[in-house]
């Protein structure tokens, strides 16, 4: 008994999955979306974003593309964008996160 050679698919298919981007995640940038990592990918025009994160029941993928305008994208630095919650809620309502600060709170002296 033969059987054939699993065929592989072509990478732009395995890319439009959710399975395909958290193992190219996990291979490449050495972070599992499935232990809670949220993943983000941009497209080259900077206009799509895909999100893949397990919620604790399954893996999920968010997709979003703004019409008329791009996302504003932090900085690279050694090959990876990190953007806290704020930020990345404000990146995918269209917003320009680097203008939003939050406000400089002090730390007390003492407890009363």
């Amino acid at each position: 008994m033969t059987t054939p050679h699993p065929r592989r698919a072509p990478l732009r298919d395995l890319l439009s999955t959710e399975e395909g981007l958290a193992l190219l995640a996990k291979e490449t940038l050495g972070h599992d979306p499935m232990k809670g990592v949220a993943v983000v990918f941009r497209a080259k025009r900077a206009d799509r974003v895909k999100i893949v994160v397990w919620d604790g029941s399954g893996l999920v993928m968010y997709w979003k593309r703004l019409d008329g305008s791009g996302f504003k994208w932090p900085p690279i630095v050694a090959g990876v964008m990190r953007m806290n919650a704020a930020q990345l809620s404000a990146l995918l309502a269209g917003m320009d996160w680097t203008r939003m600060h939050a406000p400089r709170i002090l730390q007390p002296k003492a407890l009363a």
